[in-house]
């Protein structure tokens, strides 16, 4: 299961059902961990980090349980949310910049067990 820390601000918001997605960097690293739970879903990264989704059937959004845990001890809190995953930019106020391209894990529902 892939566990992904966030900010206490971006934690609470995903809680209260405000913010609906989370972003990572369009990184090496954050490929590897992502193609993980999306094999068939994203392609093998180019030198220039340009990704480009690709889906087993056109419209499947291919979800799968992330763990996201605010902060990085083993007791801190934490939930499941089932998320699909996409590149694109995200909202400046649920903490994307401006423009940027992210891997974009979109929340469609949260689990507590």
């Amino acid at each position: 299961m892939l566990v992904l820390p966030i900010k206490k601000k971006w934690y609470d918001m995903i809680l209260s059902g405000e913010k609906k997605e989370e972003y990572r960097k369009l990184s090496y690293y954050y490929a590897s961990r992502f193609r993980k739970l999306w094999p068939s879903s994203l392609r093998a990264l180019p030198d220039d980090l340009s990704v480009t989704p690709v889906f087993d059937t056109p419209g499947d959004s291919c979800t799968r349980e992330v763990i996201f845990r605010n902060g990085y001890s083993a007791s801190s809190p934490w939930f499941k949310a089932t998320c699909s995953i996409r590149v694109g930019t995200g909202r400046p106020e649920w903490g994307a910049e401006e423009g940027v391209q992210y891997f974009v894990l979109e929340i469609h529902g949260l689990r507590f067990t």
